[in-house]
């Protein structure tokens, strides 16, 4: 059911959508569904969206989706391991740790985990 006023669909764009769509599947194991070339679509278990073709990366200090983390530590190694790299170390801050990361395609993205959960 959709419920005005809350997010509803959330678009990323990648100057290498097929890098990006391989990175998420590897980590999140997302799946996509292509709409041609430039555009593929996911659901992510709770919302839906859209990966998009760009000639330019997004940039610094926009819109940054953060994604929760029952193990900070082993996200953090495997985002390494599948070709991101961090652009900003584990850090504090009340109610939790995260770090941020850029994915192979150029996006930059953030995890976090809650303090309860440690």
């Amino acid at each position: 059911m959709r419920s005005e006023g809350r997010i509803d669909y959330v678009e990323i764009t990648a100057t290498d959508i097929d890098k990006t769509r391989a990175f998420l599947e590897q980590l999140f194991d997302w799946e996509f569904q292509e709409w041609g070339p430039d555009y593929y679509s996911f659901n992510d278990g709770r919302i839906d969206g859209g990966l998009q073709r760009d000639t330019e990366k997004a940039p610094a200090g926009g819109v940054l989706l953060i994604f929760y983390s029952e193990d900070l530590e082993r996200d953090y190694r495997r985002v390494q391991e599948l070709g991101a790299s961090i652009s900003q170390d584990i850090f504090e801050f009340p109610g939790g740790r995260r770090f941020h990361f850029v994915e192979p395609g150029g996006t930059e993205f953030a995890i976090w985990a809650s303090a309860e959960e440690e």
